[in-house]
């Protein structure tokens, strides 16, 4: 891909969630910053249990975040009464992981697309009827499958009803959480190519939410990385990919199956598990898989380190690890 970098339309500043359970603090999101410039889609990868899902929620704030801001069009949504992120919700809209489980059974996929714009009092009865059919033209859908069930429809076929619902308020901001991984490969493809139809017409900024790289090369502009709920590298796709600065970045990408076996790659294997957010390590999270880890990586978090135009490392061995393209 690769936009030129444009004004951000969300800033996400110190942004950390933690969850209060029987056997402790879970860490999910810890001091998270980056930005998401307008009209761009910005790819979140990372293993599960990285605290992806979780910190896209928590920017629309259906979990709220323990700290931080989250600015959108230099509004912090994170200080709105309930009456103006009311208001707010109309911009920012998700389109969720499971086809299956985020569509209501009991309804038909017309009430379905349609329940956000009876709750905002948008349109008239006959009015809602045409935007509907509007949007499920849109996404590729038949007019009259609004009066069909959920359960009548392939896995992608629901996940277009779930895109054409996202869209119902024309919003300017969508997270897409891992919407296509549930999906065979090459319906994969119809969707991501419906998503980037939908960007250029609609001009629509997206939080695409992965852990498939190959889709993220894909379809993303820049890319954040993220471990054990912290970033530890960001920028812009192509030179993320071709030359990756973090240790976690390039095992990630050294793991990602080529379809010409032929080429000899070096391939990182990182040793144990992800550690669990009720105990992260200290200093750097990383630092008990990483195989070039420190005694200082124990002691101090790393800090924000730039290694060419918009791209940031957290790492404390940066400037020793990474050779500049």
């Amino acid at each position: 891909m690769g936009r030129p970098v444009s004004e951000p339309l969300l800033q996400i500043r110190g942004l950390s969630k933690r969850f209060e359970t029987t056997r402790g603090t879970v860490h999910a999101v810890s001091n998270v910053s980056f930005d998401i410039p307008r009209g761009s889609i910005t790819g979140l990868v990372g293993e599960s249990g990285s605290g992806k899902t979780t910190l896209g929620r928590a920017l629309l704030r259906l979990t709220e975040p323990s700290e931080g801001q989250t600015i959108f069009d230099g509004q912090d949504l994170n200080t709105l009464s309930a009456a103006g992120l009311r208001d707010a919700r109309k911009r920012m809209q998700i389109i969720f992981q499971d086809p299956v489980s985020s569509l209501n059974p009991r309804l038909r996929v017309g009430d379905i697309i349609a329940e956000g714009l009876r709750a905002h009092r948008i349109g008239t009865s006959k009015s809602r009827r045409e935007m509907v059919v509007a949007l499920l033209e849109e996404v590729g859908l038949q007019a009259d499958h609004g009066n069909r069930f959920p359960h009548e429809f392939s896995g992608g076929q629901r996940q277009r009803i779930g895109i054409a619902r996202a869209l119902a308020l024309e919003p300017d901001f969508i997270v897409a959480d891992e919407s296509v991984s549930a999906l065979d490969v090459s319906i994969q493809a119809q969707v991501l190519n419906l998503l980037l139809d939908l960007r250029e017409r609609r001009n629509l900024t997206m939080l695409f939410i992965a852990h498939d790289l190959s889709v993220v090369e894909y379809l993303c502009d820049q890319i954040v990385v993220m471990y054990l709920g912290r970033v530890v590298e960001s920028g812009p796709a192509r030179p993320l990919y071709s030359n990756p600065a973090h240790p976690y970045t390039r095992a990630l990408l050294s793991a990602v199956p080529v379809p010409d076996p032929r080429p000899l790659r070096s391939r990182t294997i990182l040793k144990g598990d992800i550690p669990s957010p009720l105990a992260p390590p200290s200093g750097c999270v990383f630092r008990t898989r990483c195989p070039h880890a420190i005694d200082i990586c124990a002691l101090e978090a790393p800090e924000p380190v730039s290694v060419g135009a918009a791209r940031q490392c957290y790492c404390k061995r940066t400037e020793d690890l990474h050779v500049p393209a």
